[in-house]
């Protein structure tokens, strides 16, 4: 009989598997490909990479080189595998996809203590569980997690609007206000305002209608005529019904007076807070399926954005995520049943990297929990805590998915202004924090060899 059942042979469920067989669980994997597919994989192999070869920077002073670093010092079996398979790509960590699943589908089948079922889970295992079904869950797995979490902390999310980090919002000539001075009842209104004038807004707009948009694949498009209602169309395609559809919809001006001049804008994009720090910022109804090199020259037309650096572009594709805020601990653990874990993007984490972390921890707790241990919530300093307190803390009314980025982690004790040498400071400290919490619990890296 299993110790564990893993529900989804991806990036973190092959993660979680490798992390709790090597700690001695007889593991019971469970993946439905070949014999039912999701619409974006093409193979039967663990963790398939479908959209890029790409696993992100490996520089320490970039976000995604950080969090593969902490991975590295865990034990990552997904990591090592990427840089046995790593191509010339410059300061990226890019991979031969087929040779780099082939590689982690071969180490995990070929594990003694983990057992591969081919077959579609329709039920919540019971005993310790880890749900890694990413973003393409099968939708009768997905009722099944709907009727347990509630279906309201259940989604089948299409648009995410940008993110930019606040350090890049020039302030002026954009402000602090909320809508008719309604905030928070601080000093400062809850929102950050960037301002049009009549001229700047028709140019917005003109540069959005003849924008180039990525092209859906058929059961995104079909998810997007059944999830948009008005309330939440691409700003592209509002542009496209009239010069005034904008400002009559997300851009308008309503109750609010630029310090400048004393006058209401003609338009204005708003920004609102998105992370508890205060360092990230969504913009306001700015759901697009416009090309990204095309998104970002366009959003810099914004006054206030035109440095912006945008830590997440707004995108729009079928994704089945949990409201973790409110059901998740910090150590990936559901609330309502202590031996269920939930892992990778169904958790709310974006892309492989941060997906294979989830299933790092997930995988790490479950075995500790088998061993009566308590289980473990990463420093928040370090990348992967940051990730993982941002999923469970956040906002519950306006949760997004999230990729790791510098924004999530906590200020420094001295503020430096130089980008570079601040990026460099948080990973120095984030690997100073993660190795006196290896040494204080005592955690030693499993190997990654079979």
């Amino acid at each position: 009989m299993a110790d564990v059942t893993i529900v989804g042979a991806g990036l973190a469920g092959s993660e979680a598997a490798w992390q709790a067989a090597q700690r001695g669980l007889q593991v019971r994997l469970i993946e439905m490909r070949p014999d039912k597919q999701t619409p974006a994989h093409a193979t039967d192999q663990f963790a398939e990479l479908v959209c890029s070869n790409s696993l992100g920077s490996t520089r320490l002073d970039r976000a995604l080189g950080l969090l593969k670093a902490e991975m590295r010092r865990l034990g990552s079996l997904v990591i090592d595998c990427a840089d046995c398979h790593a191509l010339p790509a410059g300061g990226a960590l890019a991979v031969d996809r087929n040779a780099f699943s082939k590689e982690v589908t071969h180490r995990v089948q070929a594990h003694p203590n983990v057992t591969v079922v081919r077959d579609e889970v329709v039920e919540i295992p019971p005993g310790p569980t880890i749900i890694a079904t990413g973003p393409l869950t099968s939708r009768p797995f997905a009722r099944r997690i709907g009727e347990l979490t509630g279906q309201s902390h259940l989604y089948f999310y299409d648009a995410l609007a940008p993110i930019v980090s606040l350090e890049t919002v020039a302030l002026p000539p954009a402000w602090r206000q909320s809508r008719y001075d309604r905030d928070s009842g601080e000093s400062e209104g809850d929102y950050i305002n960037c301002p049009m004038d009549k001229g700047q807004y028709e140019a917005f707009v003109e540069a959005l209608r003849v924008a180039d948009r990525i092209v859906m694949r058929p059961f995104e498009a079909d998810a997007e005529a059944e999830r948009f209602f008005e309330g939440c169309l691409p700003i592209e395609v509002l542009a496209g019904r009239s010069i005034d559809a904008l400002a009559y919809g997300p851009m308008r001006p309503v109750g609010l007076r630029d310090p400048r001049t004393g006058r209401r804008p003609h338009a204005v994009v708003q920004l609102r807070q998105d992370n508890l720090a205060g360092t990230l910022f969504n913009i306001v109804g700015f759901q697009t399926n416009i090309k990204w090199p095309e998104q970002q020259r366009i959003l810099r037309m914004i006054p206030g954005l035109e440095n912006a650096e945008f830590v997440r572009l707004g995108q729009m594709h079928r994704n089945t995520f949990i409201n973790s805020p409110n059901l998740l601990h910090p150590t990936l653990q559901f609330r309502g049943r202590h031996d269920l874990f939930f892992a990778g993007q169904i958790s709310g984490t974006e892309g492989y990297v941060g997906s294979s972390a989830g299933g790092l921890l997930a995988g790490l707790n479950v075995a500790r929990q088998a061993e009566g241990l308590s289980l473990l919530t990463l420093p928040a300093v370090t990348m992967m805590g940051a990730l993982f307190h941002y999923v469970t803390h956040a906002e519950p009314s306006t949760f997004q998915p999230m990729k790791a980025n510098f924004g999530l982690m906590p200020p420094l004790e001295e503020e430096t202004r130089n980008k570079g040498d601040r990026y460099q400071l948080y990973a120095e400290r984030a690997l100073q924090a993660l190795a006196s919490f290896v040494e204080e619990h005592d955690l030693v890296a499993v190997s990654t060899a079979i």
